[in-house]
């Protein structure tokens, strides 16, 4: 497997949390007899301090040209206060439209050993492998029209939803589920918002395709709360681009900390992948992020963009005996905490015991 990755470390904790995937992604390919070129571009805040847009051109035809993109954090306050086109944020938005993903997968699971992580009793959690499936490029963060009134006195933002958009989502949760418990619950607030009636609609139109899974309904305000009082009760969460977002979080502190959470954005070119976690630039450059997560996105980005199965696994289950031989970085409460690159060394020493390429018969592309 020859394979270019596009990497753009972006702002805050970024950098580091990139840098630590890099490292696996390096070790993965010697370990088991690929090539992968790994190159980085600029984007977010230190794109802009560069002088440059948000998601420089020279990045964005990099991504565009590349077989996946990796992508660290993007945010920074140094921004906060900027009109749209000058936050960091925007070149998100425009990235993942222009790669044409559509579909971002957030995997929920609770490691073995980390149930005390979580803020709910250990016995809610223990065992949760849940999924998330959020729609990515439509609903309210695109919707038009959007701004504000030339008076000032008003902003406003349009939630719109076309029929394909909505079947193209709901068919990834079917599928989904076939290789999960075979259950999708469609996240909506169809008791208020037309365009969630619509979407409810639209979801079990498609669930006519798959009578093998069991489809059910509920109003994001109930599944915030059973996800915090039920959440095994839940295998494949389908949600909007705005509920997805919001919900997605939610299961970070469900499982212990967002330091857990990947993500894999799909359906498009190439495919996007990121943890869920925000540029945290208030402990940006100190050694002290939690590299699991962005290590986890980087397995996402073997298994989904590169079908490389057997690479992806070996690097979950190292993260899994890191976190149960008891390595914990400050998020997770370690006392005393793990640096960034000793929970890097750590995983990338478990992974060099992983069964690698013996010969070329083995080799998988």
């Amino acid at each position: 497997m020859n394979a270019r990755i596009a990497l753009l470390p972006g702002d805050g904790i970024g950098p580091e949390v990139i840098a630590s995937a890099a490292a696996v992604l390096e070790a993965v390919a010697s370990r088991f007899g690929h090539s992968f070129t790994l190159d980085s571009y600029l984007v977010g805040g230190v794109a802009l301090r560069d002088g440059g847009a948000a998601l420089p051109d020279a990045t964005r035809e990099a991504c565009l040209e590349a077989d996946a993109v990796l992508l660290g954090a993007v945010g920074d306050p140094e921004f906060d206060q900027a009109p749209r086109e000058r936050r960091p944020e925007t070149a998100l938005l425009q990235l993942r439209q222009d790669l044409g993903v559509f579909a971002n997968l957030r995997p929920a699971k609770v490691w073995p050993g980390m149930e005390d992580g979580s803020s709910l009793r250990p016995e809610l959690i223990k065992g949760l492998d849940l999924l998330i499936i959020r729609e990515l490029t439509g609903g309210l963060y695109y919707g038009e029209p959007r701004g504000r009134t030339d008076d000032g006195l008003e902003a406003f933002n349009t939630m719109r939803y076309s029929r394909p958009e909505i079947e193209r989502i709901a068919r990834v949760a079917f599928e989904s589920a076939r290789g999960r418990s075979g259950q999708v619950t469609s996240v909506d607030k169809a008791n208020v918002l037309d365009v969630s009636r619509f979407w409810r609609e639209v979801v079990i139109d498609v669930a006519a395709d798959y009578p093998d899974v069991t489809l059910e309904h509920q109003l994001v305000d109930s599944c915030a709360l059973l996800l915090i009082s039920d959440p095994k009760r839940f295998d494949v969460l389908l949600a909007g681009n705005l509920f997805g977002d919001i919900l997605s979080d939610e299961a970070g502190a469900v499982v212990g900390s967002l330091g857990l959470l990947p993500s894999a954005s799909v359906g498009g070119r190439g495919g996007l992948f990121e943890p869920v976690h925000g540029s945290a630039p208030d402990i940006a450059g100190q050694d002290r992020a939690n590299p699991a997560a962005a290590i986890a996105s980087a397995a996402m980005l073997l298994r989904h963009a590169l079908k490389l199965g057997d690479e992806a696994s070996a690097i979950e289950q190292a993260i899994g005996d890191t976190l149960t031989a008891g390595m914990r970085t400050a998020d997770l409460g370690g006392d005393p905490p793990a640096s960034c690159s000793e929970m890097t060394e750590a995983i990338l020493s478990r992974l060099a015991s992983a069964p690698g390429q013996t010969g070329p018969q083995e080799r998988t592309t």
